[in-house]
């Protein structure tokens, strides 16, 4: 099973969850809360990593604890992919003299070039009452730091193609590993009762990483760059956030 799917089957876990987790409670001040949510953003690249992909995808997973002072804490995981690859002159040297690559049985073959990333991230949130909402809404600021790797995803679309199998594939992914720190500022909004919990707002990533390759095949004469690469991701992104509220307790009244 792909990391891809592996990501998807665990967003729809926590969808899961929040369906028959999700409790009934009063929030109209200030309360202690852990949540679990699914997240969605849309970014475009900068810095080095634009020089390989443009626009890319994230979607993920987040679990955190909420105080009543509104500071917050947790940690969140997301999948990066997308379809804009900007690599040029990738795999040239597997291509026949009419430009196609051929499979094991001579034929030639479609070859999808992706973009594929993950990172993993520690995150603190302050959230700031305005606008006469509930305590526990308002603007949020939210500073992160973690691990973050991507690469090249290189699929064969007709039968199997050898140059791109299994420890040669690697020699063309472009694979990064190395730190990201990211900054996030929207709106928390908390309903006082309901399901309506979500944030949305502006985000931007930050990675630090370095080339963990050390050969490229499609310029196997040049020298693969190990210095630390900058690349940015600037968008908005958007989530869904599944408070998970103990239940009250009922008062019993005896004559």
């Amino acid at each position: 099973m792909t990391l891809y799917k592996r990501y998807i089957l665990q967003v729809v876990f926590v969808f899961s969850v929040s369906i028959v987790s999700f409790g009934q409670r009063d929030v109209s001040e200030a309360i202690a809360t852990p949540y679990v949510g699914i997240q969605y953003g849309a970014n475009w690249t900068a810095g080095d990593l634009a020089e390989r992909y443009g626009f890319t995808n994230s979607i993920g997973t987040y679990a955190g604890y909420k105080l009543k002072s509104n500071w917050v804490f947790g940690i969140d995981g997301n999948f990066l992919f997308g379809n804009d690859v900007r690599i040029e002159g990738v795999m040239q040297n597997l291509m026949d003299k009419n430009g196609y690559i051929l499979n094991s049985s001579g034929e030639p073959s479609s070859v999808l070039l992706l973009s594929r990333g993950f990172n993993v991230n520690f995150a603190v949130s302050k959230i700031i009452p305005v606008w006469g909402s509930n305590p526990n809404s308002g603007i949020m600021i939210q500073l992160g730091a973690g691990y973050l790797w991507h690469k090249l995803r290189i699929e064969a679309q007709k039968d199997e193609v050898p140059q791109i199998e299994g420890d040669y594939k690697k020699g063309y992914d472009r694979l990064a590993i190395g730190m990201n720190v990211s900054e996030f500022i929207g709106y928390n909004y908390m309903a006082n009762r309901g399901i309506l919990n979500f944030y949305a707002g502006f985000y931007a990533m930050h990675g630090f990483t370095k080339n963990q390759r050390d050969i490229s095949w499609d310029f196997p004469n040049d020298k693969v760059d190990k210095n630390l690469r900058i690349e940015h991701l600037i968008g908005v992104k958007v989530g869904w956030l599944i408070p998970i509220y103990k239940r009250q307790a009922k008062d019993y009244y005896f004559n």
